[in-house]
């Protein structure tokens, strides 16, 4: 118990030197909570009158909840970069010569992304709610989709810290874009699985990122894509499955990475 302790409070210490620095560059926090806004206002009314969901509904609806995920997602970046950073620059190897636990680094980090997630789904459900987005079946179901989407962002830091701290490059980021951008796109996110060939249609249905997308519509109460596949008729359960698989595999693996940096 004493071990846990003093790690939680190692951890918290690491999320609050995170959190000192967004109030010193306060720029790039900003610039990273507006462009998920920039991309909604993009395709709900530059590319929003051209596309129909099935079923009928507002495409704005459809997207919004897309978007939420999305920022889940894109979020990645961020985290690698972060972490490369501090690796290259010799901070990360400071940290381990100090009396601290083995696991304060990456879950410090983990903390810190995390509540800038939260800062960043509030601003998207800020931007959801001045063009037309509203929340239709109770507060108790609303605040369950964003656990669920908060639960995708946790498990996809833990993908970046895992990867940052294999190529410890902050310059390889482009890397982590070819991996974050189709996937994102491949996805319910924008334009329902139904309008796109077999093989992508698959492959999008099966899509982490569209499964929180499909869960968090459905608990919003707005306008899903439908569909009778697995994927489609199950997508809260998936919703909570991938980030749990993606959590039980990455995260361990960022601690062992983490502590192994110089062998």
């Amino acid at each position: 118990m004493t071990r846990l302790r003093w790690a939680l409070a190692d951890g918290a210490t690491i999320t609050g030197r995170a959190v000192l620095h967004w109030g010193r560059q306060p720029a790039q926090v900003i610039i990273g909570l507006l462009f998920p806004v920039l991309v909604v206002l993009i395709f709900g009314y530059l590319f929003g009158g051209a596309i129909v969901v099935p079923g009928g509904g507002d495409y704005r609806e459809f997207l919004i909840p897309g978007m939420f995920a999305m920022t889940m997602a894109f979020g990645v970046e961020a985290t690698y970069t972060a972490v490369a950073t501090d690796t290259a620059r010799g901070v990360t190897d400071r940290f381990r010569s100090m009396p601290m636990a083995g696991s304060a680094v990456v879950t410090g980090r983990a903390g810190a992304d995390l509540l800038n997630s939260i800062a960043g789904l509030a601003v998207m459900m800020a931007c959801g709610l001045a063009v037309g987005w509203r929340w239709r079946d109770g507060l108790a179901a609303a605040a369950l989709a964003v656990g669920l989407l908060l639960l995708l962002r946790f498990a996809l830091i833990w993908l970046g810290i895992w990867l940052a701290l294999v190529l410890r490059r902050p310059e390889s980021v482009v890397a982590m874009q070819i991996l974050i951008w189709p996937i994102g796109f491949a996805s319910n996110a924008f334009v329902a699985p139904q309008t796109m060939p077999g093989w992508l249609a698959a492959i999008a249905e099966w899509n982490p990122l569209s499964a929180t997308a499909a869960a968090a519509r459905e608990l919003f109460g707005n306008p899903g894509w439908g569909g009778d596949s697995f994927a489609a008729q199950h997508a809260i359960w998936l919703a909570a499955a991938w980030p749990v698989v993606l959590i039980a595999v990455f995260l361990p693996l960022s601690v062992r990475r983490y502590r192994r940096l110089r062998r």
